[in-house]
């Protein structure tokens, strides 16, 4: 998992919320009730946690 450690716009830490963000959106609960629990409030940061794509299992395939 390549989660950025802090928002790229306000500095904020992101990478210990991300975790618990995953497990609780994979039980079925609304992101976005999970991240005003999480005090992630801003934009900058929703982004972050919401575009974040798993794909370092993808490319690890291609160890050159």
């Amino acid at each position: 998992m390549m989660i950025p450690v802090r928002c790229f716009s306000c500095g904020k830490v992101l990478a210990d919320s991300y975790e618990e963000f995953q497990k609780r959106v994979e039980k079925g609960e609304k992101a976005e009730k999970v991240l005003d629990e999480l005090g992630i409030t801003r934009y900058c940061c929703r982004r972050i946690i919401l575009a974040q794509a798993d794909i370092i299992d993808d490319i690890m395939k291609y160890n050159v």
